[in-house]
């Protein structure tokens, strides 16, 4: 056998791997009690060889004494009667004997009062232990089992057996609720017990009748007795498969054995030499084991196993009526934690019995720098798990495994099957109301006097959560709409990043000029911000005045488009493309060969600039880290087409000087002239329609939809998804959330942008054009002009024709918003 060592239990309340004081004690008296009794067999044997006398010391030994009757603990009354070993067996063989003798009155006064005393539990003269049945070694939670003298009239025997039954139940469901009354069970166990405890009151004060009527009425008899009690056996029954099943349920496998069936003989015989073989000693160490190991049965599990068991006798009026008082009783701590949750946002469960969980190690200071909101998604969680996507954040929150015997999960994560539709309202309500004390608002709510009668199979109490959950709703949605100002917030927001008003952005980039053709590690953050702040401070609309000092500058670290086809190719975080599995190997690959392309060609800081913005608690819950990447991402594809645009524009410019506008010039030049101004003409039209379209047919109406869906907001929750919404379909509206077009998108736009820095390069060459035809020699470099300038047109129109080709494919399968822009890309007819 193993050797065992003893594990800590469950909840906290030891942290060592040693047995306490009590449990040391309890094994150590029970090993002294075995020794001490194999001394005196063994000395009892020798004597009955040796034809010796029992000693006096033996003698003294067999006398009852309450100091070593174990059990008078536990029933004090137990003193009419000593324990088996102590009894001399002929005595109850004589009184056996003498039981047949007597007439059957006698009989019948002689057995009810034994059963008076036996139905309390206390072993009886005539109703004695059952022979299979140990005080020492049986588990007290299955009851103590009777047996009645053989010597006893047949038709008594059949009716006291009929009674018989009633005592184990009472004494396995006072057992139970003495354990179960431990402070580790929690306060449904608590109450759980407090009901059964009245019911036993009933219980007792008919036996105390029963017992008046004994001894008082001469009519009273064994049949009256029967008819007494008949109705208090289908009671206790009731409670006792109830007990029963909440064992099994913590204890699946326990079979009252620690090791029998894995120990060989020798170990056997080991144990038994020292004291340790004994059963009552495995069922000490099997009861550390549990409470070490398992998971108590407690909170919302006993709740669901009382309302399974009233719904499997739904068709028992007497069963229905007991399992749903029970279910009242126990589940009144259960309505008041959850009533001081949804009215105040306090959490008070010190037994980890309710369904809502708090990670205390989860503050609102994690807001300002995690990018996944551990606050709200984490900080208070249903101990299900169900607020959890992946099993694997499930795992990590420490949501524990279902029992294997019953598949329910085990204490407070198991939710009452009455309240298993209302948990999401349970969890928001309180969450709402957590996010106002956050902001140091006192949250009182004025409780009605019915609220103390309220239990969970009452419709009023379900009407309470409705409206706890409304008024949580309203008191938050009226702090973030109007104290907290958040649209004028978002109004910012949009007017910023998603260049409503771009007049701004213009004078930036003309300002910044110099600064952002330098690398995004060379460039100076300071300088940024001064001159955004400058630009903002000149164009300034409205909110924007009040909100303009939380807008920041910051580079990224990696290339827009990388970034966003390794995030949709790999992981699939932002959009969901069938052509673009891979996996984490792949992943590592190109990550690690982007990383050595960026190392050899550093990022321009107008590729990594994007702007941030400061949000405070609590409408950093609207405006969080995840809403703002969004917001990120979609500024830094507005900026890339304005730079373009913009660069192109200049470059227009630059070629209305006189170089560009002479006619008298030869004609393999002007053909090369014309195809510039054609190639610059359509790259600018292309960067124009997609820039009109973001623009006026994909942001603004968005926004306005937004708008009208705050307008008429009922739920906090309903804002938060309003808003992911919002900038989730702009994400996939402006092709940000599929791997070809994304591609193709980046391919055209670094064409474009890598044309326009060739504008004073092909001023150049077109003055050393005009030069060289005044020569003899003539132009001899236009051929090599030429086929510079072919590369660019082959590479654009191969591409451009990628792009509409696909926007022409997801505007007629997935995306039907795209087909505004095939119409304007038609519009621009590359060369057949």
């Amino acid at each position: 056998m193993d050797p065992y060592t003893p594990r800590p239990r469950t909840g906290g309340r030891k942290n060592n791997l040693s047995l306490s004081v009590k449990e040391y004690a309890k094994v150590t008296g029970t090993i002294a009690s075995v020794r001490r009794n194999r001394h005196r067999l063994e000395e009892e044997e020798e004597e009955e060889i040796n034809g010796r006398a029992p000693s006096s010391a033996g003698i003294r030994r067999k006398e009852p004494s309450f100091i070593s009757e174990e059990s008078f603990v536990r029933a004090p009354l137990n003193s009419r009667v000593v324990s088996g070993t102590n009894v001399p067996k002929s005595k109850g063989k004589a009184k056996e004997e003498s039981l047949d003798a007597l007439p059957l009155e006698v009989q019948e006064a002689l057995v009810l009062e034994d059963l008076l005393y036996v139905l309390m539990g206390i072993e009886g003269t005539h109703i004695t232990y059952h022979e299979d049945y140990s005080p020492e070694d049986d588990d007290a939670l299955e009851g103590i089992r009777f047996s009645v003298s053989r010597r006893l009239d047949p038709s008594l025997r059949d009716l006291v057996e009929r009674v018989l039954p009633l005592a184990t139940y009472y004494t396995a469901i006072s057992s139970f609720i003495e354990l179960r009354s431990h402070l580790d069970f929690g306060r449904v166990n608590h109450a759980l017990c407090a009901a059964m405890r009245d019911m036993l009151k009933d219980y007792q004060t008919l036996l105390s009748q029963l017992e008046h009527a004994f001894n008082t009425s001469p009519q009273f008899t064994l049949q009256k007795l029967w008819f007494y009690v008949h109705p208090t056996i289908h009671t206790l029954s009731l409670i006792y498969q109830l007990i029963t099943e909440l064992v099994k349920s913590e204890n699946p496998g326990d079979d009252g054995s620690l090791s029998s069936s894995s120990e060989d003989a020798e170990d056997a015989a080991r144990n038994e030499a020292l004291g340790l073989g004994s059963a009552k000693l495995k069922a000490v160490l099997s009861e550390i084991e549990a409470g070490a190991d398992g998971t108590a049965v407690k909170g919302g599990e006993v709740l669901a196993i009382l309302h399974t068991r009233m719904q499997h006798t739904a068709g028992d009026p007497a069963a229905r009526a007991l399992y749903g008082a029970l279910l009242r009783a126990a589940g009144r701590p259960y309505v008041e934690m959850l009533q001081q949750w949804t009215r105040t946002g306090t959490l008070t469960d010190p037994y980890e019995e309710f369904c809502v969980k708090e990670s205390k190690f989860i503050n609102r200071g994690t807001l300002e720098m995690d990018y996944t909101d551990e606050y709200w998604e984490r900080r208070y969680t249903l101990r299900d798990g169900s607020t959890l996507g992946s099993p694997n954040k499930r795992q990590q929150a420490g949501v524990p495994p279902p029992r294997a015997s019953s598949g329910r999960l085990p204490g407070g994560a198991c939710i009452p099957p009455l309240l298993e539709n209302w948990k999401h309202k349970v969890l928001l309500a309180g969450k709402y109301l957590n996010v106002i004390r956050e902001c140091g608002i006192e949250v009182q709510r004025a409780s009605s006097p019915r609220d103390d009668d309220l239990a969970m199979d009452d419709e009023s109490f379900y009407k309470s959560i409705e409206d706890d959950y409304s008024h949580a709703n309203r008191t938050l949605l009226q702090l973030l709409l109007r104290d907290q100002g958040l649209v004028p917030r978002l109004n910012c927001l949009k007017r910023c990043f998603f260049l409503s008003h771009s007049a701004y952005l213009t004078h930036f980039l003309d300002l910044a000029h110099g600064e952002l053709r330098k690398t995004a590690k060379t460039v100076s953050l300071v300088k940024l911000q001064s001159l955004l702040d400058l630009a903002l401070g000149s164009d300034a609309h409205g909110d924007d005045m009040a909100f303009r000092e939380d807008i920041r500058v910051t580079m990224a670290t990696t290339g827009l488009y990388e970034w966003l086809l390794r995030i949709v190719n790999v992981s699939g975080a932002i959009g969901d493309e069938g052509d673009g599995a891979g996996d984490g190997h792949e992943d590592h690959h190109h990550s690690k060969k982007g990383k050595e392309k960026d190392d050899k060609k550093p990022m321009l800081a107008i590729d990594a600039l994007q702007l941030d913005f400061n949000v405070k608690f609590p409408l950093s819950l609207v405006i969080s880290r995840k809403t703002i990447l969004r917001y990120q991402l979609l500024f830094r594809f507005l900026l890339h087409l304005k730079h373009v645009e913009l660069a192109l524009g200049a470059m227009w410019t630059e070629q209305q000087g006189p170089v560009w506008r002479r006619t008298d010039v030869a004609p393999a030049l002007a053909t090369w002239r014309l195809r510039v101004f054609v190639l610059r003409a359509r790259m600018l039209a292309w960067t124009q329609q997609i820039l009109a379209f973001v623009t006026h047919e994909v942001l603004e109406p968005n926004w306005r939809r937004l708008e009208a869906k705050l307008a008429k907001v009922t739920t906090v929750d309903q804002l938060l998804r309003d808003h992911v919404d919002f900038l989730d379909t702009c994400m996939k509206e402006c092709m940000l959330t599929s791997s070809k077009l994304l591609n193709a998108f980046s391919k055209l736009i670094v064409t474009c942008s890598t044309f326009a820095l060739y504008t004073a390069s092909f001023t150049k060459d077109a003055n050393r054009a005009l030069a060289a035809a005044e020569t003899p020699e003539g132009d001899v470099g236009m051929s090599k002009r030429s086929d510079f300038l072919g590369r660019f047109e082959t590479n654009f129109h191969h591409w451009f024709r990628i792009h509409v080709n696909c926007v022409q494919f997801y505007a007629s399968s997935e995306n039907v918003s795209l087909l505004p822009l095939v119409v304007r890309l038609n519009s621009i007819k590359p060369p057949s």
